[in-house]
């Protein structure tokens, strides 16, 4: 008697089950209004991109193809992967990375110097800002690249760039020169270790903001990628 009771309990809450289950189906009818609203969004969709398609059509040929023939050489041969020195617009990129982390490393190494006075150390900061200097000085003067139509905002850009690369050089010229008085004349006294590190640390400011805005330039921007903004002649 009891297994009847229970038995028919499970058959009754199983009815029960399914006929919530089916509720919200059945409340729906023949009108569909979940496929409805799936369909207007998938149009709404379909035409932004047809609309976005169109603008990117209308957009001029100067955008679409930035990159002059004389530097888009290379991708006539798709199994050219390394890039030659002369596919580049300009050889600034494949010579300002070395100031910017010499001249950083320098000065790190220099500020560590005053607390430990090591003449390896001196080494690596003469040899370090020697090379940095000549860089940035050939990246500044001679490889820096000439622009042409470059918007008002990105002008400004442009300028603050130079201005730092400026004082990299100038700052880089002094903190040499300190550095060398300091190891040769001075025998790495700590006074005159502490005066070419504070030079130093300029230098690397000074680099170091002339890649921010560099990086600026380049990647919002977008002067000098493919040659972009940049005239084909090189006049440094």
């Amino acid at each position: 008697m009891n297994f009847n009771k229970i038995f028919r309990f499970g058959i009754t809450l199983s009815a029960f089950l399914q006929l919530a289950t089916a509720a919200p189906a059945l409340a729906h009818g023949k009108e569909k209004h979940g496929k409805s609203k799936t369909e207007k969004t998938e149009q709404t969709k379909s035409t932004d991109l047809t609309q976005d398609t169109a603008q990117t059509a209308k957009q001029p040929a100067q955008e679409q193809t930035v990159a002059p023939d004389e530097h888009a050489a290379h991708l006539q041969d798709p199994s050219t992967v390394h890039a030659t020195p002369d596919d580049f617009p300009n050889k600034h990129p494949l010579i300002v990375h070395f100031p910017i982390v010499l001249l950083l490393v320098a000065a790190a190494v220099a500020l560590c110097n005053i607390f430990f006075l090591r003449r390896e150390l001196d080494w690596v900061v003469t040899i370090g800002t020697l090379i940095g200097f000549v860089t940035a000085f050939v990246a500044t003067k001679y490889a820096h690249p000439h622009t042409t139509g470059l918007t008002e905002h990105a002008q400004l850009v442009l300028d603050q760039h130079d201005l730092y690369a400026d004082w990299t050089v100038y700052l880089g010229g002094f903190g040499l020169v300190a550095q060398l008085l300091s190891q040769f004349l001075f025998k790495g006294r700590r006074w005159a270790v502490l005066v070419a590190a504070l030079v130093l640390t300029g230098a690397a400011y000074a680099v170091a903001m002339a890649g921010h805005y560099g990086a600026q330039l380049v990647h919002i921007e977008g002067v000098g990628p493919q040659g972009r903004y940049l005239e084909t002649e090189h006049h440094h």
